[in-house]
């Protein structure tokens, strides 16, 4: 009977411990990686089309610690959430868009635990970054350094970047242009200023899913004095800065293919601005209602999503 009660006890550890990791997986919010998973994408693709080169190994190094990174600044933004109260404030929340991950609210994982992961996935970028650095030179550094700084602190106090209405323009450097320069140069050892102007379209939309992800939180964010666009602006002046956003983020794409910088399929990119017309009626109708605008956060995310595979797509296939 002792013997068991002892295989009882194993199983049930064993059961724990695999529900643990299962929970901890779903803290890390690995639906939204695409983020980082583009322009890392994009920047070995515009590689290849200038130079020919494609460096797998260098391509899955760049991209686990760029992910790891995105993985880590997604945990301490729940955590540093936690513990300003933002999270628990927060009854608009839209799943999965916006309100964080709910494991703490919902009592699935600790605080400690939380924070602990973030660390862990720190670690690892900082790491694959470490690593980098030893095969294509300093640069890769800095960037890495930036990228790791920037997530941490774009919730973590005192720089609170996301509280101080610079939140937005960082997201748009860490998710967009940054990995993608970096991705470039891993490859090609050189940077681009050509990439450099038509990564801030993918950049663009990038903070456009930030800036509309606001709108649902943006009751919470004003409560605990996390001063987003959102939150100054009033969800209805934010709606007209979406809208305007999304007549800007083609002009990068435009003035480098018309300057012959890129090739011509790269005006493919811009056929998922007709997305714009069913997504901009709902933000100007729906800017204040939560449960509603829910479908606008999506169709956001597909279209940073489209326009930057098909970018990707054009420059492998023009090579």
């Amino acid at each position: 009977a002792a013997s068991e009660d002892n295989r009882g006890a194993v199983e049930l550890l064993h059961i724990g411990s695999k529900v643990k990791t299962l929970l901890l997986l779903r803290e890390l919010r690995a639906p939204f990686f695409t983020a980082s998973i583009m322009p890392v994408l994009l920047g070995c693709a515009m590689a290849r089309y200038h130079t020919g080169l494609w460096s797998w190994p260098l391509f899955a190094l760049t991209l686990l610690g760029v992910v790891a990174l995105h993985a880590g600044a997604n945990v301490a933004n729940d955590y540093f959430d936690h513990a300003s109260g933002n999270d628990a404030a927060n009854r608009d929340y839209v799943r999965p868009f916006t309100g964080g991950s709910r494991m703490i609210q919902n009592r699935l994982l600790t605080p400690r635990e939380v924070l602990g992961l973030s660390v862990a996935c720190f670690a690892i970028g900082g790491l694959a970054g470490a690593w980098l650095f030893r095969l294509a030179g300093w640069p890769v550094l800095w960037l890495g350094a930036a990228g790791l700084a920037g997530g941490f602190f774009y919730s973590a106090p005192p720089v609170k970047l996301g509280a101080r209405g610079l939140g937005e323009p960082a997201i748009a450097i860490l998710f967009g242009c940054l990995p993608a320069m970096g991705a470039y140069f891993v490859q090609t050892g050189r940077f681009s200023s050509d990439f450099l102007v038509i990564s801030l379209s993918p950049a663009a939309l990038i903070l456009m899913v930030v800036f509309i992800n606001e709108f649902q939180d943006c009751r919470a964010d004003g409560a605990v004095g996390k001063r987003t666009w959102v939150v100054r602006l009033g969800t209805r002046r934010a709606a007209r800065a979406y809208m305007a956003m999304m007549a800007l983020w083609p002009l990068p794409i435009l003035l480098v293919t018309a300057a012959g910088k890129a090739p011509p399929g790269m005006l493919l990119a811009l056929v998922p601005l007709l997305m714009a017309f069913w997504i901009l009626p709902r933000v100007a109708r729906c800017h204040d209602k939560p449960q509603a605008l829910a479908p606008a956060n999506a169709m956001t995310i597909i279209l940073h999503l489209a326009v930057s595979l098909v970018m990707a797509a054009v420059l492998l296939a023009a090579r």
